[in-house]
């Protein structure tokens, strides 16, 4: 059974990378434009998704904002979270780590890297 992967992040050219890696290593993918519209298509997906990837710096609801508001619900509680950023502070990292998240992947960010963080956090 495929494995669902929601993609929340504003950059379309980010989106389109990382739709393009997740589908070619056989994830379906679904993807959000900032953290309000992740929480509203994360309530809508039937099932769950298999696991999250979201940016920090967005507008509406930055990734914090999405992490905590995704880990205060029921459905969004254990689901792994990556953040994929361009951020590197480690007092932001402890932010994310706070806020629920599971992982961390500075962008650019290699394909192999982010399907191996994806295979530990989700398996196979």
């Amino acid at each position: 059974m495929e494995k669902t992967i929601l993609i929340v992040d504003d950059s379309r050219t980010m989106r389109d990378m990382l739709r393009r890696t997740l589908e070619g290593a056989a994830y379906l993918v679904v993807d959000a434009v900032d953290g309000q519209d992740g929480l509203e298509k994360l309530e809508a997906m039937n099932p769950a998704p298999d696991a999250i990837i979201t940016d920090i710096n967005m507008p509406r609801m930055d990734g914090y904002g999405f992490i905590e508001g995704a880990r205060g619900k029921d459905r969004g509680r254990h689901i792994p979270v990556l953040v994929l950023t361009t951020e590197t502070s480690a007092e932001k990292k402890t932010r994310a780590k706070n806020a629920g998240a599971t992982g961390w992947i500075v962008k650019p960010f290699e394909a192999s890297v982010l399907l191996s963080a994806l295979k530990r956090v989700i398996g196979s």
